[in-house]
């Protein structure tokens, strides 16, 4: 079994080493899924939006019927507090998240009063400046809210994204591109997606079948202020690959550009370099 990196987590008014037992099988997240989440980072002694990433994860929880019980500004505060456990070179993956502990009626649905909540931060080193990926096309497909609860960061989401994942992989890609259920691009499986071409940006607009990230919308805003053209429309998988540049925005390792797409070698480019430059002033501003 793959070993946990350093890890600290608070739950019921106590910080925990490690990974604490908090589910047993009667949990009503552990067998039927009602979790949400987010992830905001802690790094180079900053934690860019982390409001906003302790809000979302509040409103993930309205979106599945649980009683979010702790307000954003206590999260971010026990956030403060966890990451000094750290040495101030690690760079931290931060997990708020609420659960359903018990069922509701039915059995299926679940009791709200039962909302559970943690904070677990560990170590997660980010990819290095340098770095770059390679994509491609996945077969599968995101959700419609009709079908799956896309207006939160459920965990019953992430299966679909990892099955995308473990295919591409298997076919010696990084990431992949996951279209909505039109065959209009929607995202990477695990990060939203840019192409640069002619000097301007272009990104799938938001349209109820996947994330509006934190970060997605954080690099908009430090684009179109630095004076280029950001586009958010309906884009076709056939526009990547004709892109000049694409790049990713995400928690996890905030913007990354890509190197290959399909079987077409891409240079990084400077627009993936000069939103990354702009994220990293705003983080430290």
């Amino acid at each position: 079994m793959r070993g946990l990196s350093d890890t600290w987590t608070w739950i019921d008014g106590t910080w925990h080493e490690g990974n604490p037992p908090i589910m047993g099988p009667r949990t009503h997240a552990s067998w039927l899924g009602s979790s949400v989440f987010d992830g905001a980072r802690f790094f180079e002694g900053v934690m860019p939006d982390i409001d906003l990433h302790c809000r979302r994860v509040n409103d993930s929880a309205y979106a599945l019927g649980m009683k979010p019980t702790l307000r954003a500004e206590e999260m971010a505060e026990l956030t403060r507090e966890g990451c000094k456990k750290f040495s101030s070179d690690q760079q931290i993956y931060v997990k708020p998240m609420y659960w359903l502990e018990n069922d509701g009626p039915g059995v299926i649905t679940g009791d709200p009063e039962s909302t559970r909540f943690c904070l677990c931060l560990f170590d997660a080193p980010m990819a290095p400046k340098d770095a770059a990926i390679s994509i491609t096309l996945s077969p599968y497909r995101r959700p419609t809210m009709e079908s799956m609860p896309v207006n939160a960061k459920a965990g019953c989401l992430y299966p679909n994204n990892a099955r995308a994942m473990v295919e591409a992989r298997e076919r010696g890609f990084d990431n992949a591109v996951v279209r909505d259920m039109l065959g209009n691009v929607a995202e990477l499986t695990s990060a939203n997606v840019f192409i640069a071409r002619d000097g301007k940006v272009h990104t799938p607009a938001p349209n109820g079948t996947f994330l509006n990230g934190i970060t997605r919308q954080r690099v908009i805003q430090l684009l179109r202020a630095s004076g280029y053209e950001v586009f958010e429309r309906t884009m076709e998988y056939g526009e990547f690959l004709q892109a000049d540049e694409i790049f990713s925005t995400g928690n996890y390792n905030k913007v990354t550009p890509v190197k290959r797409i399909e079987d077409q070698d891409l240079q990084p480019g400077p627009i993936a370099a000069r939103a990354r430059e702009l994220y990293w002033d705003f983080s430290h501003a």
